[in-house]
C-alpha cells in the first residue's frame, strides 16, 4: 500500500469521525422545517385595518362638557392664553371655594372671603347677613359632603382675556336657624339639607393672580 492511499484513507477516517461528532451535537433534522426568512426589505408587507390617530380629543375638557360644544371650544381657548389651566383640577378648587365661601356666609364672616368674592356677589351676601343679623337670627351649619358637582357652563372673552366657568354644586349640611332667644326657628341639627346652586367663577387668564372670583350665584 503505498503512502498516498494511506494518507487518504487517514483522511477519509477523519471525516467520519467530524460528521458523527457533529450529530452528536447538533442533532438530526426530521420533519417540516420553516424555511428561513427572506431578507427585511424582501418580506410583503401586512395592510394595517387600522390608522393611529396622533392627538386626538382633549380628555381634561371633552370629560366633563361634550366635544365640539360651546364650553368645549372655550375652555379650548382658555388654555391656550394659560397653557397651564387644566378644567380638573379647577373643578377640585371650585369644590373647596364652595364649601369655604357658603360656611362663611352662614357665619356671617365675610371677611375670610372677600377675595374670592366679586363686588356685586359682596354686596349681596352682606345685605343678606345684615337683615339676618337686624332680625335677630344666627345660624348655625356644618358642611356634610358634596353630592354633586358638575361643569355647566363655560365662556371666553378672547378682547379681555376673561374667563367664566359655571359649576352646578348640590352640597348637604346641617342647617340650623335661631332667635335672639336661642329658639330653633328653622331647620334641625339632626336633619341634612340639601343645598342646589350654580356658582360662576372669573378670572382674567393669563394673569398673575390665581384665584378665581365668585361673580354670580343662582340655582
Amino acid at each position: 500500500m503505498n503512502g498516498s492511499l494511506i494518507q487518504l484513507l487517514v483522511l477519509a477516517g477523519i471525516a467520519i469521525f467530524l460528521i458523527l461528532k457533529l450529530r452528536s451535537v447538533l442533532g438530526t433534522r426530521d420533519g417540516f422545517e420553516k424555511p428561513p426568512l427572506p431578507p427585511e426589505e424582501a418580506r410583503p408587507r401586512v395592510r394595517r385595518d387600522f390608522e393611529v390617530i396622533e392627538g386626538g380629543a382633549d380628555r381634561d375638557i371633552v370629560d366633563h362638557v361634550p366635544e365640539g360644544s360651546d364650553a368645549a371650544r372655550a375652555l379650548s381657548a382658555m388654555k391656550q392664553a394659560e397653557p397651564s389651566f387644566a378644567v380638573t383640577p379647577f373643578l377640585q378648587g371650585a369644590r373647596s371655594a364652595y364649601e369655604m365661601i357658603l360656611m362663611a356666609y352662614e357665619r356671617g364672616d365675610l371677611d375670610s372671603i372677600r377675595d374670592f368674592l366679586a363686588d356685586d356677589v359682596e354686596a349681596s351676601f352682606a345685605e343678606a347677613i345684615a337683615a339676618r343679623e337686624a332680625q335677630g337670627l344666627t345660624v348655625d351649619a356644618s358642611f356634610v359632603g358634596m353630592k354633586e358637582l358638575v361643569l355647566h357652563d363655560a365662556t371666553f372673552n378672547r378682547e379681555s382675556g376673561m374667563g367664566e366657568i359655571s359649576v352646578r354644586f348640590v352640597g348637604e349640611q346641617t342647617y340650623v336657624v335661631r332667635n335672639k332667644a336661642g329658639e330653633i326657628v328653622e331647620g334641625s341639627p339632626r336633619e341634612i339639607k340639601k343645598s342646589r346652586d350654580i356658582w360662576t367663577f372669573a378670572r382674567h387668564m393669563g394673569s398673575d393672580d390665581p384665584n378665581w372670583q365668585l361673580v354670580a350665584t343662582g340655582d
